[in-house]
């Protein structure tokens, strides 16, 4: 029988996030009660500290000390964006509604995958992330993204923390080098569990989780392979506050186009002030930034009604390069809806579309995971989202923009009909979520 190894990939915006220096609420005793059949906490500090840890190629020696922002790192940025907005596109194949997710979330999962693949397997989870890369040496995948990690994680401003654990079930024979690097790498907190025994397994893990992400997400898991013998899960957190926040007072209910026939109502905030946006000629759409502190911003895209769709299959990072070249500071009025949405995904269904098929069928080599020889296969890749846009700021915004210009009046953005949304990091130039809005009102 092939052992299924599930991975299910948890990103999402928290609006209320573990902040440095706080500590997660206590468990009350029924519930450790109720964990302690199924939990065995691995020692970290053995992990963590072994001296007999293999060297592996992604540490190769005076890698660690080179910056972030070096080709290296500005190639793999851009190709993890590009892999975002591949995923838009297959997304809009299935449906045409509400959409976010987290690129990064997906890149960042499938560096840690590497960590336990082998051959084609391996070669297949790279290649989306490594195309404009060197290729004279080998991947280094697990660093670079150990390099961007740390680089966002030293701007506390920037509201965004990221963890991972590793659910091992109790008689799985992990090798103790893919816990050590994955520790390295992406700092992995591992658990015992007893997949066998699904519904506690899943109670214990949903409670971990709920834990972690304050109550964000509370049932990340609905169902369990009783074969499951290890689960992955990476989260994000992120709480973008507005460089300067819209004021609660001005918000008012106001029209939604949904398209030329059906309106709806929603809370539109409202700011007036200098703001960068700019014309694409070519798509005919405005595209609105809206900075958050921490040196990170919102590109808001907005067309005519029904267009938006059009403009997904055009999406690169070349493109929304050109636009921010192009981007002029300048007073205008800004009207901004609140939402809220909540999506889940199977990534594993697209990322085979993609090409990335050899890891989930009964070929796979995940041969770094296991001490003994075990057939082993990801059975499934899911990423949550949940997004919540308020005065204050946002999880991962979204935004469209149409503009109204008078000669005697300062320009008008008023997003008031379907727009796309890209979440970046200054610097790195890193799209941390990704998606579109079509009716606020839904999740």
């Amino acid at each position: 029988m092939w052992a299924v190894l599930s991975l299910p990939l948890a990103c999402l915006l928290a609006q209320a996030w573990l902040a440095p220096g706080s500590t997660l609420a206590s468990r009350s005793p029924e519930v450790q009660a109720g964990l302690e059949t199924l939990l065995t906490a691995r020692a970290q500090s053995k992990t963590s500290q072994t001296s007999e840890r293999r060297r592996a190629p992604e540490e190769e020696e005076g890698e660690e000390d080179s910056p972030w922002l070096s080709p290296e790192g500005q190639k793999l940025s851009g190709e993890a964006s590009n892999l975002g907005f591949s995923l838009l596109r297959k997304i809009s194949l299935k449906h045409d509604g509400n959409v976010v997710f987290s690129p990064l979330g997906l890149a960042w999962a499938m560096a840690a995958l590497t960590l336990g693949a082998r051959g084609h397997s391996r070669a297949q989870l790279e290649e989306p992330l490594l195309q404009t890369l060197n290729q004279t040496r080998p991947p280094r995948l697990p660093a670079l993204f150990k390099r961007l990690r740390d680089s966002l994680s030293h701007n506390p401003e920037l509201g965004l923390a990221q963890g991972s654990f590793a659910f091992i079930h109790k008689d799985f024979d992990i090798r103790e080098t893919f816990l050590n690097l994955s520790k390295t790498y992406f700092d992995t907190e591992c658990v015992t569990v007893n997949f066998r025994n699904t519904s506690q397994a899943k109670r214990l893990m949903n409670h971990y989780m709920n834990q972690q992400t304050q109550g964000k997400l509370p049932k990340l898991f609905d169902e369990i392979n009783p074969d499951t013998e290890l689960i992955l899960v990476d989260y994000i957190l992120f709480k973008g506050k507005w460089l300067i926040p819209f004021d609660p007072a001005l918000t008012e209910m106001d029209t939604f186009y949904l398209d030329k026939y059906k309106t709806v109502k929603v809370p539109m905030m409202y700011r007036s002030g200098k703001f960068a946006s700019t014309f694409d000629t070519n798509f005919r759409c405005h595209v609105l930034k809206l900075p958050y502190r921490g040196n990170a911003s919102m590109l808001v895209v907005l067309m005519g009604i029904g267009d938006h769709l059009t403009l997904e299959d055009y999406l690169t990072t070349d493109l929304v390069d050109a636009w921010l070249r192009n981007m002029k500071a300048r007073k205008m009025e800004v009207f901004f809806p609140k939402f809220k949405l909540d999506q889940k995904y199977k990534m594993h269904e697209l990322l085979k579309q993609m090409g990335v098929q050899k890891i989930f069928s009964p070929w796979s080599d995940l041969s770094n995971l296991a001490v003994t020889e075990r057939n082993l296969k990801v059975s499934k890749i899911l990423q949550r989202a949940m997004i919540e846009v308020d005065e204050e700021g946002t999880e991962a915004m979204a935004g469209t923009l149409s503009e109204i210009t008078a000669y005697y009046m300062p320009p008008v953005i008023k997003v008031d009909r379907p727009f796309l949304f890209i979440v970046y990091e200054e610097t790195s130039r890193t799209v941390l979520f990704l998606g579109r809005v079509v009716n606020p009102t839904l999740l």
